[in-house]
């Protein structure tokens, strides 16, 4: 039936080609734009962009290309530009979300420590202002009545203190002693007619013979530091609760948005919507998204170390509950103290001021005289006042301690927390997989990586540094306020420290301006320029000198 057939082989071998290219333009005609599988992914990635409420207008149901995103950057992508914006602006108002949910922690704790104690120190002093009101009148009676704004004078320049930080407690208890003095000599001296010079000469001679005993100087050591520990323990609550609000609002730094969204989102872009951060990854992006907070750390902890200092005075002898308690028993011993002493006193007064004309009504003066004497004695035991209704000093000073304490490191700490919550980031086990903001990778080998997620936003931290570096000083400004209540001293009525007293303080600064030109011109020259400059004189000598030395004959030089 013929010959023998020809071998296919070689044909096959040229025809191989041809075969490869056709199937290669079948496949390329019949496949869509996107694979099944790529299909699938974008199909789950609009799932849960609508799940987490996005309008998947514009979100395309097969991958395009990836290369023209600015952050999700990649061959293929199920995002667009416009969808990849979207995403940036939801993962940095999330994250802000987490930010203050972590940070409301400070600003309640300090907030409810400023709530307890100024209902406590407003109702210590309203109870012992109404203590002694009512102890008095029942005590003196229409004498009382007669000089009552006097000691409501007393009370209400001490919330106004506390309050405003005018006038500072000493004067008000200098101008509340003065007053009274005057009163009672005038009472306890009917028969005699005073004017106000006479009265002025009796103020002085009390500062000598001390009328009212050690009552007066033993109150003012007390009261004044105590009020100043008080008000500026109080005004560190408030200033650590404002800090902590006003920092917690600072902006973002705008190339933080791009590093959450690659933290976030860019898995979803990629088709893996299921797969959470890795730890690594949030620690790296939300310590570099909140390296500015972290500058805080070093002044606030100075703070705080600061409060529990002045802390320890609420526990000492500036203790105000056991100052403010008995302050009724301590002025009444005062003006027993006077009583007791009076002829004595008015004896001296007579002797250094002159010895004043006698009033008309001489007998009338003297019955009420022996009416006062009656009148005015000691409270009994039972009589003196209890603690503020309801409250406790000791008891809110441990409270606030372990509070305090508890706040130190939280600005560095904040990363750490934010990152712990199970709801941004995958458990820490070492076998899961999560998204390292590249591509599907596990927990261990996404720790073994250098975190550099965050490092573009370092050119952009100083976004924000300044509403930072305000709040930095405020807390310095108050740690000096703070160490001088310590020491009794408020620095309402002086200045504060160069470094406390900057822009931004509220504070004068030392040198007022311009007087950096008005010191001492000595004082800032270099060793070289304190030398004594040279007389005009020996200059004018040197040169005449050098002329003679050229205009001389040679045989004369």
């Amino acid at each position: 039936m013929g010959g023998p057939r020809a071998p296919l082989l070689p044909a096959a071998r040229v025809a191989w080609p041809v075969y490869v290219a056709r199937l290669l333009a079948m496949l390329l005609i019949a496949s869509p734009p996107g694979s099944a599988a790529e299909s699938v992914r974008c199909a789950e990635a609009r799932q849960a962009l609508g799940a987490r409420g996005f309008s998947l207008a514009g979100v395309p149901h097969h991958h395009i290309d990836g290369k023209v995103l600015s952050v999700c950057i990649a061959k293929h992508s199920c995002c667009t530009l416009a969808v990849e914006e979207n995403l940036g602006r939801q993962a940095s108002l999330e994250f802000e979300e987490l930010l203050a949910q972590h940070g409301h922690v400070m600003h309640t704790t300090l907030a409810n420590l400023y709530t307890k104690f100024q209902e406590f120190f407003r109702e210590l002093q309203s109870n012992a202002e109404h203590s002694l009101s009512s102890m008095f009148h029942r005590t003196y009676g229409a004498l009382y009545v007669t000089n009552a704004e006097l000691f409501a004078s007393l009370f209400s320049d001490l919330r106004s203190y506390y309050e405003s930080g005018a006038p500072p407690a000493e004067l008000s208890l200098a101008d509340f002693w003065q007053q009274l003095l005057e009163r009672m000599f005038r009472l306890l001296n009917p028969h005699y007619k005073f004017n106000d010079a006479y009265m002025e000469c009796v103020a002085k001679n009390a500062e000598r013979l001390r009328p009212f005993g050690e009552v007066p100087r033993r109150l003012r050591s007390q009261l004044g530091p105590t009020m100043v520990v008080a008000r500026a323990f109080v005004q560190g609550l408030a200033l650590g609760r404002q800090v902590a609000t006003h920092a917690l609002q600072v902006p973002l730094p705008e190339l933080c948005s791009h590093s959450l969204t690659q933290m976030g989102y860019c898995q979803l872009c990629a088709g893996h919507p299921s797969l959470h951060p890795c730890p690594a990854l949030c620690l790296a992006v939300s310590r570099s998204c909140l390296s500015g907070l972290a500058l805080l750390e070093r002044d606030w902890n100075k703070y705080l170390d600061a409060m529990l200092l002045v802390v320890k005075r609420l526990e000492s002898p500036f203790n105000i509950e056991t100052v403010l308690d008995p302050i009724d028993v301590k002025i009444s011993d005062a003006i027993m103290n006077m009583q007791e002493n009076s002829i004595h006193f008015s004896d001296k007064v007579f002797a250094g001021c002159g010895r004043p004309s006698l009033n008309s009504a001489g007998r009338a003066g003297r019955d009420l005289s022996d009416h006062l004497m009656h009148r005015f004695r000691q409270y009994k035991p039972e009589e003196q006042p209890i603690t503020a209704a309801g409250t406790n000093l000791d008891r809110l000073v441990y409270d606030v301690k372990n509070k305090l304490a508890s706040l130190r490191g939280c600005w560095s700490s904040l990363p750490n927390r934010i990152c712990n919550d199970d709801k941004l980031v995958v458990p820490s086990d070492a076998q899961s997989t999560c998204w390292d903001g590249h591509e599907e990778s596990s927990v261990s080998r996404s720790a073994r990586q250098n975190g550099t997620a965050g490092d573009n936003v370092e050119s952009d931290r100083a976004i924000g540094k300044a509403a930072l570096r305000r709040q930095a000083q405020q807390l310095r400004s108050m740690t000096a306020r703070l160490e001088a209540a310590y020491h009794g001293r408020d620095t309402d009525f002086m200045d504060i420290d160069d470094e406390a007293s900057g822009s931004g303080s509220g504070q004068e600064p030392l040198l007022p301006t311009g007087a950096a030109n008005r010191v001492n011109p000595s004082m800032k020259s270099s060793p070289k320029s304190s030398a004594r400059p040279a007389s005009p004189f020996t200059s004018i000598w040197f040169a005449l000198c050098l002329l003679l030395s050229f205009t001389l004959p040679k045989s004369l030089r």
